[in-house]
């Protein structure tokens, strides 16, 4: 399951196509605005479509996939419309966007046909026949049909036209050749049509069908080799990418979903939250413009799927320095506590409990270290339209108090994870522009008089 940034780089974070997608659809629908001028992407994806649409059923199957495809995530740039385009991507191989896929002619999806909205669906080819970037989820998206294909580009067609370019991919020499994703594509593009299992349940096989095709779940949750190719044999162990951390979503207890039961999952998915866990970071956005606007039948069916994953193998989890734990305690005591309690308890369904946590002890911290350095908001979703706020503790804490920090909780309550090295806590600090703080532990009186915790 994938958030604005982590769906965009759903195929291992080569980029975004920037061709644009679309097709044939029919008359134009009457959207309610925001103030800004324009729907907002819940009104937008849940407006009813009239009956007397000449292919109304046509239309309503479109905009319910492009819900479960989560396409808003990532073709919405802040400030922008949604489906747009223009959403700036952090990958390894450099900056990309997200392309325009409203039905503007000149800028979007408006001269398209059913033909090439098949072909960039199915094998990655634009309009003029170039090859996409594999992070446009084709080998994802490939596995649906061709009636849900121009069931999507009929409803995309029906969207408000927006006139906008996004900027130009910023990738290096020669990764801005698209050429050379025919190779990436003999290599590692193995996926084709949806194929049932007979001998599971009809449940199983809709979930099957929402997480390995539209929903394109292990873009994010499964861990990319040097090329951002799926690793073999590793799906949905979880992924790092766009510096957060795609969880586990095996069976494994400690890391996994292996403590959370169907309706868990079904749960945590319309609602953002549950008793395990808050939807925040780059799942939010997943959250807010994907599942929790799904139907509830097909929620449960991804959670059954989800549930019958085998475990991911446990990782070592290595002794933390006792010293660091005591000065992890403590900050923790200063700044956590208050929430989520001095046990790690938390309260549930508002505060996450930390102990016996699978994010915290998830095999790479990142995710739990850009959590305490930059902050995160729950997602906003029709249960729970307004959101929780963590805090960023990025201007409060040094590198190595968030490292001592994190440490301790993924060594206490039950958790058993690695300790995080400071050295990476500055990294992740560099790369998301973070200022170090003014205070830290070597400030002397400054810190007991300018309380720098």
């Amino acid at each position: 399951m994938s958030g604005r940034r982590r769906v965009a780089l759903a195929a291992g974070a080569l980029g975004l196509t920037l061709a644009a997608l679309g097709g044939f659809a029919g008359a134009q629908m009457a959207l309610p605005h925001h103030p800004l001028g324009g729907p907002t992407p819940a009104e937008m994806l849940t407006q009813p479509i009239p009956d007397s649409a000449p292919n109304a059923a046509q239309l309503r199957q479109g905009q319910y996939l492009v819900r479960a495809g989560d396409c808003v995530s990532c073709h919405m740039r802040p400030g922008g419309a949604p489906l747009a385009g223009g959403l700036g991507l952090k990958t390894p191989f450099g900056v990309i966007f997200s392309s325009n896929i409203t039905p503007d002619a000149e800028t979007g999806i408006g001269r398209w046909t059913p033909d090439q909205f098949y072909a960039a669906m199915h094998d990655g080819h634009g309009a003029r026949g170039e090859n996409l970037y594999p992070a446009f989820p084709y080998p994802w998206f490939r596995r649906m049909s061709r009636a849900d294909d121009d069931a999507v580009l009929a409803y995309l067609k029906s969207t408000p036209p927006v006139r906008y370019s996004p900027p130009g991919n910023r990738l290096p020499f020669p990764l801005n050749l698209r050429f050379m994703v025919k190779g990436w594509n003999l290599l590692f593009l193995k996926s084709h049509d949806f194929q049932p299992d007979p001998g599971q349940s009809a449940e199983w096989n809709r979930g099957a069908y929402l997480v390995n095709g539209p929903g394109h779940c292990g873009g994010c949750h499964t861990p990319k080799n040097l090329l951002g190719a799926d690793k073999g044999g590793q799906d949905f162990r979880g992924g790092v990418l766009d510096n957060w951390t795609a969880p586990d979503l095996t069976a494994n207890p400690r890391t996994g979903l292996g403590a959370w039961s169907v309706d868990d999952v079904a749960h945590f998915l319309k609602t953002g939250r549950n008793a395990h866990a808050n939807a925040g970071g780059a799942m939010a956005d997943v959250v807010s413009w994907s599942t929790s606007l799904m139907d509830d039948a097909d929620l449960r069916a991804i959670a059954v799927y989800l549930k019958s994953r085998p475990a991911a193998p446990e990782g070592a989890a290595g002794q933390a320095d006792p010293a660091a734990l005591k000065r992890g305690a403590q900050i923790y005591s200063d700044a956590c506590a208050s929430c989520h309690l001095e046990n790690g308890v938390g309260q549930p369904g508002y505060i996450p409990p930390l102990g016996r946590n699978a994010v915290v002890q998830q095999g790479d911290a990142t995710g739990l270290t850009h959590l305490i350095l930059a902050g995160s908001r729950t997602a906003p979703t029709p249960t729970y339209p307004s959101p929780l706020t963590m805090p960023a503790f990025a201007w409060k804490l040094s590198d190595r108090e968030i490292a001592d920090v994190a440490t301790y909780v993924r060594q206490s309550w039950g958790n058993g994870a690695a300790p995080v090295p400071a050295g990476k806590v500055g990294k992740l600090r560099r790369a998301l522009g973070l200022d170090k703080p003014q205070l830290t532990e070597n400030s002397g009186d400054q810190n007991r008089d300018g309380g720098g915790r």
